[in-house]
């Protein structure tokens, strides 16, 4: 059974886990309708066949979302994270594109008849977002923009944060896709792999605001996204498929400490299994260590063979 995994380097993922545990996961194995997913808008854009949800991005097409409901709100006091696998079979953006998207967002924000996700400077961009968008790349009106990857955050004020890497998804290929937000922060980061492979690291928005502040988001829905065009026809045509779609908070590793060469401890989840990985170079990870489960508490992992040159480590954690 294929696991859904997330890999946290213990240098960078400062955080404490909580007692309570919200995780959603969607292997499409079955019909996702009777595991609590909806569709908002046009039905026709969302299919599931073949063990994965086929989905075609059209905005010249109404809001449209496939969605299921988190069950409770979660803010910029939360730590959380999304994962996905993504295959995009096509993709073709006109006049300034517009992008595909993946993520979390207000419910009834995003289904008023108002909402406009689209930028153009005569509408409103609403708030309230935290996503992953794919732009393929065009050329209107003689300019060139590049393929583009974005992991990012609107705040309740719709103050926009993102960050990006100018790289295509290629047609066909399945990419394993990672976005991450801190506790206590308007940050983002996000992580794509290829073949069990880190492709691309988006690095971490800091925080805009005190977390305290007003602008703090507000999300209640797992969703992928249609979003319509803004009246200036740039739009996006795509279509492709999701599998292994997860939404877990809080974040599965607590903070991580080094108790001796190749020794980690931190606190685990009990919805988890974990992996010690080892590095030379940080872009080639390789199991240090057996998988072990999460308890809940404190959980100790040692590399089985230390090595006597540098090295680095991470903490992969899979869910059950």
């Amino acid at each position: 059974m294929k696991k859904l995994s997330v890999a946290l380097a213990y240098a960078s993922l400062l955080v404490l886990l909580t007692a309570r545990a919200d995780t959603l996961v969607e292997k499409f194995n079955s019909d996702p309708s009777l595991d609590g997913w909806q569709v908002f808008g046009n039905t026709n854009l969302f299919q599931w066949t073949n063990q994965m949800l086929d989905v075609t991005w059209d905005s010249t097409q109404p809001n449209s979302y496939f969605y299921h409901s988190l069950g409770r709100t979660f803010t910029t006091n939360d730590g959380f994270c999304i994962v996905f696998d993504l295959q995009v079979n096509d993709a073709t953006n006109y006049n300034y594109g517009a992008a595909l998207s993946i993520g979390l967002f207000n419910y009834a924000e995003a289904t008023n008849s108002g909402y406009n996700r689209n930028y153009n400077p005569n509408l409103a961009v609403l708030p309230d977002a935290f996503e992953f968008d794919y732009s393929p790349v065009i050329n209107a009106f003689g300019y060139y923009n590049p393929e583009s990857i974005f992991a990012t955050i609107l705040d309740s004020q719709a103050g926009l944060y993102y960050v990006y890497t100018n790289l295509p998804l290629g047609q066909g290929v399945t990419y394993h896709v990672l976005l991450v937000h801190l506790p206590d922060t308007l940050g983002v980061s996000g992580e794509v792999f290829t073949n069990g492979q880190l492709m691309t690291t988006l690095s971490i928005v800091n925080n805009y605001v005190p977390s305290g502040d007003n602008r703090a988001f507000q999300l209640d829905t797992l969703a992928i996204m249609n979003y319509a065009d803004d009246a200036g026809g740039d739009d996006i045509l795509a279509h492709g498929s999701v599998k292994n779609l997860a939404f877990a908070s809080p974040l599965p590793v607590g903070i991580i400490k080094t108790i001796a060469a190749g020794q980690v401890q931190f606190t685990s989840d009990t919805n988890w299994v974990y992996t010690l990985e080892q590095s030379a170079d940080f872009q080639s990870w390789s199991p240090a260590a057996p998988v072990w489960p999460g308890n809940g508490t404190n959980l100790v992992l040692q590399a089985t063979n230390v090595s006597m040159t540098d090295s680095f480590y991470q903490v992969r954690a899979d869910l059950r």
